[in-house]
């Protein structure tokens, strides 16, 4: 089961009824008809339980037993559509819900009385989520929450509602219409908060804090790699001095206190700045020994140009 799938599920057990709630389920997957008695009102979903959930909103508030059909999509995907239809009371459900535009349509963009008000916002987001909504599996590698709609001004209008809730939500346009979206594992989880999914909130934060100590770890071994690949470079080239010195003038050459330095150096490859400072016979700092290195280095350079 996808996490969307997860949520959605989730809000449907909340048994809510709220009227902006099917404000937005209406306004974003309801079409009108003319049928024999007046206006007909049709509501499409893939999810059975969201038909039903709308089925429930629409006998509660109005009082009208709705038609549920299904039939099978002709996709790949062959999903099953599931059309909520009612008859009766449309236009009144549409006028008690402040849909109806002057040509008795659907207004494209959400009544300024719901946004207006924090619980009817909340149910309104809700009812969006469940009609279009879509989020991102947050083990895929990111994170991003859409809520589709057909018009802009409607998509618009969700990313004011959202930024009200001071989530950072955004616009753009798609081939199939606008989508409202959050792209920050932060204001995702501030919208399930909205919405009252508590359970998708503890799934999604346990991810996400498994995902950050994952990201941690990977960044402290890429940091050791490089500092070990830094370290074996200065080693080499150290090294390949010593080996030039002793080509030439010999170990014996140096001054005393770097011909013990540079045995320890050319007989273990692999030490650290710190291992060798500690296989030396008189203690010296890790300071100490990168200072007497780089003498060394000095020294085979200078041969270089006799």
């Amino acid at each position: 089961m996808s996490f969307t799938i997860k949520v959605k599920e989730e809000l449907l057990t909340l048994h809510r009824f709220e009227k902006s709630e099917l404000s937005a389920l209406i306004k974003m997957s309801g079409s009108l008809g003319l049928s024999m008695g007046g206006l007909s009102l049709s509501l499409t979903t893939e999810n059975a339980k969201i038909a039903r959930h709308i089925y429930e909103l629409i006998v509660e508030f109005y009082q009208v037993k709705s038609d549920i059909r299904h039939h099978q999509k002709t996709n790949l995907k062959k999903n099953r559509v599931y059309t909520v239809s009612i008859d009766e009371k449309v236009e009144e459900i549409l006028a008690d819900l402040h849909l109806a535009d002057s040509f008795f349509g659907i207004e494209t963009g959400i009544d300024p009385r719901i946004l207006e008000e924090d619980e009817a916002s909340r149910a309104y987001l809700r009812g969006a989520f469940l009609a279009s909504g879509t989020i991102k599996d947050p083990e895929s590698g990111r994170y991003q929450l859409e809520i589709s709609s057909v018009y802009s001004d409607h998509a618009q209008d969700l990313a004011n509602l959202m930024q009200h809730f001071l989530l950072d939500a955004k616009t753009i346009e798609r081939k199939k219409g606008v989508v409202t979206y959050l792209q920050r594992a932060e204001d995702i989880i501030d919208f399930l908060i909205l919405v009252e999914a508590k359970q998708a909130i503890e799934e999604f934060e346990s991810v996400k804090v498994l995902r950050e100590a994952r990201n941690d770890l990977n960044r402290a071994n890429n940091a050791e790699m490089a500092n070990i690949a830094r370290t074996v470079t200065a080693s080499m080239k150290t090294i390949n001095n010593i080996v030039k010195i002793m080509d030439t003038i010999g170990l014996g050459g140096l001054p005393v206190e770097l011909q013990e330095v540079a045995y320890v150096r050319i007989q273990n490859p692999d030490y650290s700045i710190q291992q060798i400072a500690d296989a030396l016979k008189t203690p010296l700092t890790k300071s100490g020994v990168n200072h007497r290195l780089r003498k060394i280095n000095k020294i085979a350079d200078e041969l270089d140009n006799l």
